[in-house]
């Protein structure tokens, strides 16, 4: 769901594997912000708090629980780095570091990237020797088989669609839990995966970080309630859940670092807080005293927090503010009046003041301006601007356009999550200046996804981002604009229920595309075209800002999870002096 890009990745793949990925041409972070004058980048690609020291409690204070830590469902990027970093491993996945090295693939459970044949239309994997379950049981590769499956699944809504999209005879199939498995991935011993898929995918190694590839042994299947208790194959295991309160971790005896290149595993038990004020947790790592000293927060921090955190040195070095590479957008509910008439949705692109939903993001230091729906680093390190729109917005325009289509007044609902409510203000306030009336509905962060993503309850406007989820323009427009990736239930990207036949044609030709260099430029064309069709505005560019207590060492913004804090390396720098 978001990510961002890496040359090196990217090239790799191309060179290596001679099969025409659709990949990233440039290695540059999105700018959000960006510049030596921005007091908020001051920490870029740094390790704050030198190296942990292992053992203690590290305290994570949070607004909200996760959406989803099933495998099978997780598909937000913080929430994936904490699953994959902590709980269960992948077959690939990314280093543990910051920049741009951060964004290269390591293999994890399997030994290699894998191997492709067939002309990129199947891969193989082999499991490492000695993997195991919290429960010292052998880490299978029919435990793998079993968790794409489960991807498909209409009860296990949430997940990556990648599986379905790629796998061939995946067209209808249901899942495993009525006892129905796919062909196309084989399992011919216990330490080998074979993926056969409908077309080449150059990339698929990078696919295989997604949680969509963990193992999930059928013997613990739960269906819905496997949400609650994942089966532990990483080098934490679950205590304790209650539900939008707290969540313990602890050590799996049974994970063994020999295996696992990435994972440093530092603290002896992770808590996760729920429930908490976004403004208490900035103000309690600011204070930083007792058990707060050895915490880090899990959302953004709030943009009324920065005027006690930038100003002041010693709080500013405890900032972490990477840029997300993410586009957020003003999704508009095509499938239905008024937004199903184009020169509305055209209206909109003039009515919204940008400029003003940057001041309520926190300001230029942690935003920019968005001019497109493919971040900077899909589309050569910045942004097209095609239909040059002052960053204001234009009402005149916006009006003109909304008496052509005779809707000179309109109300509509627009659903954010929790802590975006200034940014839907500034929506809002935008949106009336053109006579559009705008209602706003907050949703709890941990609920949002699931609620915007059931269609027959949908809004008309949602505020919500997109990232690609490894370099490639096949991760991002096909997700976002693609009407045939569109469910009743938990809809992912298409929030908007975007249906376009010319944009749907598009895709297939692009993504059939041999040549890396083509496909990159047709992306870029396709976006323009999009652009012209407004399903959605593009709004922001952002940072990810993340405060960090006096106590925590080895904490970074991963490159590849928006800015995540990465949780495979974080620790304590004393934990007798944690709590816990």
């Amino acid at each position: 769901m978001t990510k961002r890009t890496q040359l090196a990745l990217a090239t790799a793949l191309v060179a290596a594997l001679a099969l025409g990925a659709s990949g990233c041409s440039d290695p540059k972070k999105g700018s959000a912000g960006g510049g030596a004058s921005n007091p908020a980048s001051a920490n870029d690609g740094k390790i704050l708090g030198g190296a942990p020291v292992k053992g203690g409690t590290l305290t994570v204070l949070s607004n909200q629980d996760f959406a989803h830590l099933d495998p099978a469902r997780n598909w937000v990027m913080p929430t994936m780095d904490f699953g994959t970093r902590l709980l269960y491993r992948t077959l690939v996945t990314f280093k543990a570091e910051p920049g741009k090295s951060g964004s290269e693939l390591v293999p994890d459970l399997a030994t290699d990237l894998g191997t492709p044949s067939n002309g990129g239309r199947t891969w193989t994997f082999t499991l490492k020797e000695g993997v195991k379950y919290e429960d010292g049981s052998p880490i299978k590769a029919q435990d793998i088989k079993y968790n794409v499956e489960r991807s498909m699944a209409p009860d296990l809504t949430g997940g990556p669609d990648y599986a379905a999209q790629y796998l061939a005879g995946a067209e209808g199939y249901k899942g495993p839990l009525q006892g129905k498995h796919l062909d196309s991935v084989k399992t011919p011993d216990d330490r080998t995966i074979v993926f056969e898929l409908k077309r080449p995918v150059a990339e698929f190694s990078a696919t295989a970080t997604l949680p969509t590839f963990a193992p999930v042994p059928e013997s613990q299947e739960k269906g819905t309630q496997y949400d609650a208790r994942p089966f532990s194959s990483g080098p934490y295991k679950i205590e304790s859940y209650d539900r939008d309160k707290k969540l313990v971790l602890v050590r799996n005896e049974h994970w063994d670092a020999k295996t696992d290149t990435v994972r440093k595993a530092y603290p002896d038990k992770f808590v996760v807080v729920m429930g908490l004020k976004g403004g208490q947790i900035d103000d309690r790592i600011i204070a930083g005293e007792g058990a707060d000293a050895s915490s880090v927060q899990w959302s953004d921090m709030r943009p009324e927090s920065a005027p006690k955190v930038l100003p002041k040195p010693e709080i500013k070095s405890r900032l972490l503010a990477e840029s997300q590479g993410c586009t957020e957008m003003l999704q508009m509910n095509n499938s239905r009046a008024p937004f199903d008439d184009p020169k509305v949705r055209e209206a909109l692109q003039y009515a919204v003041d940008k400029e003003a939903v940057v001041t309520a993001g926190g300001g230029p230091a942690l935003n920019e301006v968005a001019t497109a729906y493919l971040p900077p680093a899909l589309s050569g390190g910045k942004q097209a601007d095609t239909l040059k729109i002052a960053p204001s917005g234009d009402p005149a325009k916006a009006k003109e356009l909304l008496k052509a289509a005779g809707k000179e007044t309109l109300k509509v609902s627009l659903a954010v999550s929790t802590g975006d409510k200034g940014k839907a203000e500034a929506v809002q306030q935008g949106l009336a200046r053109a006579g559009v009336e705008v209602v706003i509905d907050t949703v709890d962060p941990g609920a949002y996804y699931d609620v915007i993503g059931d269609t027959a309850t949908a809004p008309d406007l949602v505020l919500s981002g997109w990232c690609p989820d490894y370099p490639s323009g096949s991760t991002f427009l096909p997700f976002v604009f693609d009407g045939r990736t569109i469910k009743a239930k938990g809809n992912s990207g298409n929030y908007s229920q975007f249906k376009d036949e010319a944009t749907i044609k598009r895709i297939d030709e692009i993504n059939a595309m041999a040549d890396a260099k083509q496909a990159n430029q047709a992306w870029i064309d396709l976006d323009a075209e999009i652009m012209k069709k407004s399903p959605a505005v593009p709004v922001l560019l952002e940072r990810k800002p993340l405060l960090v207590g006096t106590n925590i060492a080895g904490a970074f913004g991963h490159p590849v999870w928006v800015g995540q804090l990465d949780y495979a390396t974080i620790g304590l720098k004393d934990p007798s002096k944690s709590q816990g």
